[in-house]
């Protein structure tokens, strides 16, 4: 299996079966986001201890899957992490889809990387 395959399989195993799908009890925090151009829509649901630890979160939402699996893949790499280091995360990602093919994290394992790094295709489709 070459890397695009490995991707691809990602990609279709988050959006089919995503991680961390619901609505998350006594969040803290909680965001919309919606594309009006495809009609994507994700509403995430975080819970920060108060040591500022990302003690859960979940989303809801509906759209195609590439975005259910991109948001399903954060959940997994940003749970249990500080909230200063899950923002460094979502920073290198956001790097990753804009400037550059491979994520630049050193807040990640191997295998985190090449989940996240599934997505780093989608910069090709700007939507």
């Amino acid at each position: 299996m070459d890397l695009k395959e490995l991707y691809q399989d990602i990609i279709l195993e988050h959006g089919k079966s995503p991680r961390n799908f619901g609505k998350c009890e006594k969040h803290t925090h909680e965001a919309k986001g919606h594309n009006p151009l495809c009609g994507d829509q994700v509403q995430i649901y975080l819970k920060l201890n108060d040591k500022k630890k990302v003690e859960n979160l979940t989303f809801e939402g509906s759209g195609c899957a590439i975005s259910i699996a991109s948001t399903s893949i954060m959940t997994e790499l940003v749970k249990g992490k500080s909230l200063e280091i899950a923002k460094k995360i979502v920073f290198d990602f956001l790097n990753m889809i804009k400037n550059t093919s491979e994520i630049k994290s050193d807040q990640l394992n191997n295998e985190q990387k090449i989940k996240i790094m599934s997505l780093s295709g989608v910069k090709q489709y700007p939507m």
